[in-house]
């Protein structure tokens, strides 16, 4: 890249623009691919492009192809791999670059972001019917079963015989039982009280309560951003949302650690600058992953893992993640899963500034 009015026009793209010679090393990148690959420059100018990223299915072997027979090259929905351990969608070109020195020009364009606000924008609007509709499914439950207990009460009152009394008991403990089961799938039953928190002060209690109950069946692992600022939260809000998260995460570990590796749960904080959650767009977020290397969620239930009532779990109840999504909603915030054998993976996004 010697022209300066190459470099100019490349400089000024959105398109994220990689320049390799005839070994595959990176002669340039612009501004557009170093805040793609998060990276500088300085730092990976002159190294093999597959030091920068690798791709899983090893696709980058057509750059090869490409610099001997001069052919444009196309891949759509590509996966790519950075050295943080991010992994991205992109659509990337390779095509011989003109000039005296065989150089190769390569285009990345990130699809995932676009992916991932549609993906949130379907969460967002699932979480809303969801409360929409358990709302309403909660009044027309808890009216009869007030009037149920209310009649049982009265019914007691006039048997003499204890062994009916037992009976109106029962029905008086059932229906306490169904209301106090709806009252939590209506989630948190006030309102969030915000004070400055701490993300961290946040995990590590939930850490010290999953030392105490997983003992040494599971290795907790920190992985911590210590650059992320205090923002204003309700702490033990979220720390009931993170619990409910990592405590699936130790007894599905606790029952069915992995064959070939040690039980693991990592507790990762990471700030992302200039994100966005459904529609808006905010400065600074942190995110929080919750993994675990255990046998992962099954596939057909992961479309609807925060609905309540869903659960993979035989003596579950299906309330907890849809309590954990409710409580992060109220922060203005969201949280996704992904999940394979291996590795489940839960990610927490909460806004630490005011929203653009």
């Amino acid at each position: 890249m010697t022209e300066p009015m190459h470099q100019r026009i490349l400089d000024n793209l959105a398109t994220a623009v990689l320049v390799l010679d005839h070994d595959k090393r990176t002669r340039y990148l612009n501004p557009a691919a170093e805040m793609l690959l998060q990276t500088s420059g300085d730092r990976i100018r002159g190294l093999p492009v597959t030091s920068i990223f690798v791709e899983p299915d090893a696709a980058l072997q057509t750059l090869t192809e490409t610099a001997a027979t001069g052919h444009t090259f196309t891949k759509r929905e590509a996966e790519l791999l950075l050295p943080s351990g991010q992994l991205i969608c992109v659509d990337y070109s390779i095509s011989p670059f003109p000039g005296d020195d065989p150089l190769l020009l390569m285009e990345i364009q990130q699809r995932d972001r676009l992916q991932r606000i549609s993906r949130e924008e379907e969460l967002l609007t699932q979480q809303e019917t969801t409360r929409t509709l358990v709302r309403g499914m909660a009044h027309e439950i808890k009216n009869p079963l007030g009037g149920i207990r209310g009649a049982a009460q009265l019914l007691e009152r006039e048997l003499e015989n204890a062994e009916l009394r037992d009976f109106t008991r029962v029905i008086m403990e059932e229906a306490d039982r169904l209301r106090t089961l709806v009252d939590r799938m209506l989630g948190p039953n006030r309102a969030i009280e915000t004070a400055p928190t701490n993300i961290h002060d946040v995990v590590e209690h939930v850490r010290t309560l999953l030392e105490a109950e997983g003992g040494s069946q599971v290795s907790l692992v920190r992985d911590y951003d210590p650059s992320i600022p205090e923002f204003m939260g309700d702490r033990e809000q979220l720390i009931q949302a993170i619990l409910n998260i990592a405590r699936n995460a130790l007894e599905v570990l606790t029952k069915h650690p992995p064959e070939d590796a040690e039980p693991t749960i990592t507790m990762r904080t990471r700030a992302l600058r200039q994100f966005t959650i459904g529609h808006t767009r905010h400065r600074l977020v942190c995110r929080v992953d919750i993994i675990d290397n255990g046998p992962g969620i099954p596939r057909e239930l992961q479309p609807n893992i925060f609905y309540p009532m869903i659960s993979g779990r035989p003596d579950g109840t299906g309330l907890g993640l849809a309590i954990t999504q409710s409580i992060v909603g109220q922060h203005q915030g969201l949280v996704e899963c992904e999940s394979q054998p291996g590795c489940t993976r839960f990610i927490i996004f909460l806004p630490l500034e005011a929203s653009e």
